[in-house]
């Protein structure tokens, strides 16, 4: 196993996972929402029980400012809450571009073959994969697309930025499952991509699957 890979490990909490993105991704993290039992059902913490994201999202409205890049911060925040989500500012270290699953790994797959730079990906529960690039990716991604010569309200492609946030894994989101990494985060990939460099098959593979979409309504 590669130095600095940070699998799910059996017995870990998520204080431990939310230590080590901090401490050895150098990625700013603040604790979330959780799943609660409550007659016998998992609701969100928040007691919505229309909650759109149950158990993973914010818990007080200045998460900005409550994101630290320390892990001591981090051990203390988890230890008040241990079943914390854990949740990833975007526009900080990293920018995210958020496609539907079957885009996701058509793009991931289209990437390998053309030996792409590749960051961090992970997989929702609600099928939808983020790919970690660097910062500023949310500015420039609608003009990338335009260029491709696709209108960005064409494609379901969702650049997260400044003022957004992914949840981590093994964040759990209601009772569809937890977040996975479908490439894991390794000191092979510590410098990541930028937006440029991965938006064509991205773009490409969603722009495929639009089409697809319009054919089945007709």
């Amino acid at each position: 196993m590669e130095a600095a890979q940070i699998p799910q490990q059996r017995g870990e909490q998520q204080l431990d996972h939310a230590v080590r993105y901090a401490e050895e991704r150098h990625w700013d993290v603040f604790p979330g929402t959780w799943l609660e039992a409550v007659d016998g059902q998992e609701r969100c913490s928040c007691g919505d029980i229309a909650c759109a994201s149950p158990g993973a999202h914010p818990a007080r409205p200045d998460w900005a400012n409550q994101a630290t890049g320390s892990a001591t911060a981090a051990r203390r925040l988890w230890s008040k809450q241990p079943k914390a989500s854990i949740l990833l500012p975007t526009g900080r270290t990293f920018d995210a571009i958020d496609v539907p699953e079957s885009a996701g790994f058509l793009a991931l797959a289209r990437m390998e073959r053309m030996n792409l730079p590749l960051g961090p990906v992970t997989c929702t529960p609600d099928r939808r994969m983020l790919f970690f690039v660097l910062p500023g990716a949310a500015l420039k991604v609608p003009d990338l697309i335009r260029t491709l010569g696709w209108a960005p309200s064409s494609i379901d492609l969702i650049a997260r930025g400044q003022g957004h946030y992914v949840a981590a894994p093994p964040t759990r989101i209601g009772g569809n499952g937890a977040v996975q990494w479908a490439r894991r985060p390794t000191t092979a990939n510590r410098w990541l991509p930028d937006a440029d460099e991965l938006i064509s098959p991205l773009a490409y593979a969603c722009g495929r699957e639009a089409a697809a979409e319009r054919a089945r309504r007709r």
